[in-house]
C-alpha cells in the first residue's frame, strides 16, 4: 500500500477527543472541520521533558526523519506514555518539486495528510499574503512622493511565495507607465521570508508586531535603515498573521496529539517549528518530540544555537537518524546498487554519522542515541557494523522499522530516549556565545560544527559585516545558509570531508527575526522545479480522490 492508502484506510479520530486527550479545554479549541483545529489563548508553562529529532547529512535514499520522529511518539503512546508531536509544516514548493509531502509515511504519519500537505489552516497563505503586504507598501510609498527618501536601489525585503520557480529569482517590477519606480527584485520561497522566521520565533501577538516593526526593509539615499514600522504596516501585517499564530492541532494514525505549526528551510532559513507550539506541547505532555530540518549540521545547529537561546529551552535527548542506504552513498556507493550489501562503503560512510555524534555529544553537550531507520534491503551485517562503531564512542543505537510497523516498530528507541531523558545529565552549551562577533560565530560553526579548516568572505560579505557592526546587530545568532547535502557548501563532498574550506558569499540582516543570515557558496533562496516534478506524478479523479502525493 502506498502511504496515501494507508492513511484512507484509517478513520481519524474527530480532533475533539485529540485535544481532550491532551488536555486542552473546549474553550481554547478552535475547529477546521472535524480533524484540525488551532489552539487559542493558552498559558504557556513548559515543564516537560523535549526530545529533538535530527539527522545525518540527507542523500537521494531518504532518511525518513518526520517518519522516525512520528513512530517514536507512537511508540510512547503505546507505552502509556503522556507524549506529544511538534513539527513543521510542509511547504508547496517541495510537495510538487522533488520531495513530494512531508507528513511521515506508511504507518507513522501524521493526518489529515492531504490537507497538512496542501492548504491546511492557510499559515503559508497568511505568511505570503503578510510578507508581499509590506513588499506593496514599500512600492507604493515611493510612488506617492517617498518621504523616507527611500532608495529604490536598496530595497532588502524581497516578495516571496510557496511554490519552487526559479524564474522568480530575479524580476523587474513596476515595468510600464503609471506603475511606479522600475526596478529590480527578487522572490524568495515563503518558507525561507523573515515573515516565517519571526512567526517561528515569536512569544507572543505583542513580540510579534514588535518584531514586525523592526524588519530592515531599504536604505534611504543617505545610508540610513529603513524599518516596517516607519511604514506603519506591521499591525496591518499581524492582523493578517493573528489565526496564523495559533498552532494547529492534527493526529497520528493512531490518536497522537501533533502539533503543526509553520515551517522553514533548514538549508536556506532556521529549520524549526515555532517556539509557541513547542511549548505548548512541553506545556500539556511529559515528552514533546520535535525535529529540525536536514542533517544534523544545518536544522540541529539553529535549533539549538538559535531557537533554545530565544526561547530559553534545552532537549533533554536527541536521536540522529541515520539509514544503512545513505550511509553507503556517503561512503561513495553506486545509488543503483545500494540493495546490495556492501560494508566497505558503509564503513567509509561512517564518518558522516561519527561527525554528527561528536559535535552532539561534544560541542553541544547533550545526551543522544542513535535510531537506525530500516529498510527490508538491510542486511544483519550491516545493521551490526553501525552498532558495533556507534557503541564504541560510547552512544547506543537502536533500530526502528517505523513504515512499515508504525509505533510498535521503535519500542526499543522509545525505551532507550526514555532513559536518556530520566538520567538527562547534559551540561548543554552553545557553539557561540553572544558576545562573539559576527565573523567569530560563522568560524565557530564552520570550524567546530561542519569541520572546515577556514571560511572565506568575499568582498561583498566584508562590507556586509562592516554594516551589521555599524548597525549594532553584532550580538544577534547566525543563521547560515548552505546545501543540506554537505558538511561543505559544495553538495558533492560527501561522507566527513577533511581540508576543505566554507565561502560565504554574501550577509543578510533579520532585524525583525533578530538574527543574521549568511549566504555560503552557491545557495539560492528560490528552490526551482526538477526535471520531472512532483506534481507531474499527482492525479485526482472525478470523485476528489488524489494519488501520488507522497
Amino acid at each position: 500500500m502506498t502511504d496515501i492508502e494507508i492513511a484512507n484506510s484509517i478513520k481519524p479520530k474527530n480532533i475533539k477527543e485529540i485535544a481532550k486527550k491532551l488536555g486542552v479545554k473546549p474553550k481554547n479549541l478552535e475547529l477546521y472541520g472535524n480533524y484540525k483545529a488551532k489552539i487559542n489563548d493558552v498559558k504557556l508553562n513548559p515543564n516537560g521533558k523535549l526530545i529533538l529529532v535530527t539527522a545525518i547529512n540527507p542523500t537521494s535514499a531518504g532518511e525518513g526523519k518526520t517518519t522516525v520522529s512520528i513512530g517514536l511518539a507512537d511508540a510512547f503512546t503505546n507505552l502509556n506514555q503522556n507524549v506529544c508531536l511538534a513539527l513543521r509544516e510542509p511547504s508547496l514548493g517541495p510537495v510538487f518539486g522533488v520531495k513530494g509531502g512531508a507528513t511521515g509515511g506508511g504507518y507513522s504519519q501524521v493526518v489529515p495528510m492531504e490537507d497538512i500537505n496542501l492548504h491546511f489552516t492557510g499559515d503559508f497563505h497568511a505568511i505570503t499574503s503578510a510578507n508581499n503586504l509590506l513588499c506593496s507598501f514599500i512600492d507604493n510609498h515611493i510612488y506617492q512622493g517617498n518621504k523616507l527618501n527611500i532608495n529604490p536601489n536598496r530595497i532588502v525585503f524581497n516578495r516571496c511565495l510557496d511554490l519552487n520557480d526559479r524564474a522568480l529569482r530575479e524580476v523587474e517590477v513596476a515595468m510600464g507607465e503609471k506603475n511606479g519606480v522600475q526596478r529590480h527584485d527578487r522572490f524568495n520561497i515563503t518558507a525561507a521570508s523573515e515573515i516565517m522566521a519571526i512567526m517561528c520565533l515569536s512569544l507572543n501577538m505583542a513580540d510579534l508586531k514588535e518584531r514586525l516593526g523592526n524588519i530592515l526593509v531599504a536604505y534611504d539615499y543617505d545610508n540610513n535603515p529603513v524599518y516596517a514600522k516607519q511604514l506603519k504596516v506591521h499591525n496591518a501585517m499581524a492582523i493578517l498573521l493573528k489565526d496564523a499564530l495559533k498552532p494547529n492541532l492534527v493526529q497520528t494514525l493512531i490518536g497522537t496529539p501533533a502539533l503543526i505549526h509553520c515551517g522553514p528551510f533548514a538549508n536556506i532559513a532556521h529549520g524549526c517549528n515555532t517556539i509557541i507550539a513547542t511549548k505548548l506541547a512541553m506545556t500539556y505532555s511529559k515528552y514533546t518530540i520535535t525535529e529540525a530540518g536536514f542533517g544534523a549540521d544545518l536544522g540541529a545547529e539553529k535549533f539549538l544555537d538559535t531557537k533554545c537561546r530565544v526561547a530559553d529551552i534545552k532537549p533533554n535527548a536527541v536521536v540522529i537518524v541515520a539509514t544503512v542506504k545513505a550511509l553507503k552513498l556517503h561512503g561513495g556507493a553506486d545509488k543503483d546498487n545500494l540493495a546490495q550489501e556492501d560494508l566497505n562503503a558503509l564503513k567509509q560512510g561512517l564518518p558522516n554519522l561519527t561527525r554528527h555524534i561528536n559535535n552532539i555529544k561534544n560541542v553541544y553537550h547533550l545526551p543522544l542515541c542513535v535510531a537506525i531507520n530500516k529498510y527490508t534491503s538491510d542486511t544483519e551485517n550491516e545493521i551490526e557494523l553501525i552498532k558495533n562503531a556507534v557503541n564504541k564512542l560510547g552512544i547506543q543505537a537502536v533500530e526502528c522499522d517505523v513504515w512499515g510497523k508504525g509505533g510498535m516498530g521503535a519500542t526499543d528507541l522509545a525505551k532507550e530516549v526514555m532513559n536518556l531523558c530520566e538520567k538527562d545529565n547534559s551540561k548543554f552549551s552553545f557553539c557561540y556565545n553572544d558576545e562573539d562577533s559576527i565573523e567569530t560565530k560563522i568560524n565557530k560553526i564552520a570550524k567546530n560544527i561542519y569541520g572546515a579548516n577556514k571560511v572565506n568572505f568575499t568582498p561583498q560579505a566584508l562590507s556586509d559585516l562592516e554594516l551589521i557592526n555599524k548597525l549594532g546587530y553584532n550580538s544577534y545568532p547566525v543563521i547560515i545558509a548552505k546545501t543540506q547535502y554537505s558538511f561543505s557548501d559544495n553538495q558533492k563532498l560527501l561522507g566527513a570531508p577533511e581540508d576543505f574550506e566554507i565561502t560565504i558569499k554574501e550577509l543578510q540582516i533579520r532585524s525583525g527575526a533578530k538574527f543574521i543570515v549568511a549566504i555560503a557558496g552557491s545557495m539560492l533562496l528560490m528552490p526551482g522545479l526538477p526535471k520531472i516534478p512532483a506534481g507531474a506524478k499527482m492525479k485526482i479523479d472525478d470523485n476528489n480522490t488524489i494519488s501520488g502525493l507522497f
